[in-house]
């Protein structure tokens, strides 16, 4: 069974040779996990085993690389890392064998352990991007945080860093699509609603006309909530945060569903800034929970 008949099995799937082992397995080793299966054609459990491992290469879509090592055909590379029996994997990472699987164990004991491993990966990039940020290193930054959010999406610690990584860069636009582009349960979760909310203020506040404009659209039509919003965005850009709280408040009285109930996330996340104690928070708190009761 040669490489090419392996690839059309699967685009993640490859034969070892003494030529590219190195390449394939231990630098590609440093990018995520790579899996040496090491079988032999006469081997029956080997047969067995081969194709279960390419349908899990294929169901991880990438998440790593599954690397066929005929054993008959590398005697050397067999004995340089203890292969005695097959079939064997080895599962390699930043270029060592860091686990081993003897024998055609269930699907759910590759699962264990690539899991583990993905994970891994995922919190040791986001961890990676963070440091680069602090470091000045930003596209090194952007780089790791957006491929540790591709490999771990349930960690909303991630797209928060990123989201911050892009607004601090003056990316405020991506940084905003990023954080739309979550599903509307991500959104609202507490580690980036607030983030979210002074986002969408800060980057209104940058698109927004001047405010005589704003001031004129709101006398013609005090239900202009978009105007309003804007002119919220501003006075919060100039410091004036009970300006911005007032036009906040007036936006959640009148209308709850206008940009998902914008006005309400909005004030939550000014009362986080300022704090529980701040006069203006337990104002405004009160104000808001009156009106919507």
């Amino acid at each position: 069974m040669r490489g090419i008949r392996l690839m059309s099995l699967s685009p993640y799937v490859f034969d070892a040779s003494a030529e590219n082992f190195n390449r394939l397995v231990l630098e590609n080793s440093h990018k995520g996990p790579v899996l040496v299966h090491f079988w032999t054609p006469k081997a029956g459990p080997c047969f067995v085993l081969m194709p279960r491992l390419v349908k899990l290469a294929t169901e991880y879509g990438g998440k790593f690389l599954l690397v066929m090592l005929n054993a008959d055909e590398l005697p050397e590379l067999a004995r340089r890392f203890g292969v005695n029996s097959v079939p064997t994997v080895k599962f390699f990472w930043r270029g060592e064998v860091a686990h081993t699987i003897h024998g055609a164990d269930p699907d759910s004991s590759f699962r264990a352990v690539l899991d583990r491993f993905i994970a891994g990966d995922a919190n040791r990039a986001h961890a990676l991007g963070v440091a680069a940020w602090q470091a000045g290193r930003i596209e090194d930054a952007r780089m790791l945080l957006a491929n540790a959010a591709m490999a771990e999406p349930d960690n909303l610690a991630i797209p928060r860093d990123l989201a911050k990584l892009l607004w601090a860069e003056g990316d405020g636009e991506q940084a905003l699509k990023l954080l739309d582009s979550l599903p509307p349960e991500a959104r609202t979760a507490p580690e980036l609603a607030t983030l979210h909310a002074h986002l969408r203020l800060a980057e209104a506040a940058r698109l927004a006309p001047p405010l005589a404009e704003l001031d004129a659209r709101i006398a013609r039509d005090a239900r202009d909530l978009e105007a309003r919003y804007q002119r919220a965005a501003r006075r919060l850009a100039e410091d004036d945060f009970e300006a911005a709280m007032a036009e906040l408040l007036a936006i959640a009285c009148t209308d709850r569903g206008f940009q998902h109930d914008i006005g309400r996330i909005s004030l939550l996340a000014l009362f986080d800034l300022l704090g529980a104690t701040h006069p203006l928070t337990q104002r405004y708190r009160r104000a808001l929970s009156e009106s919507l009761h």
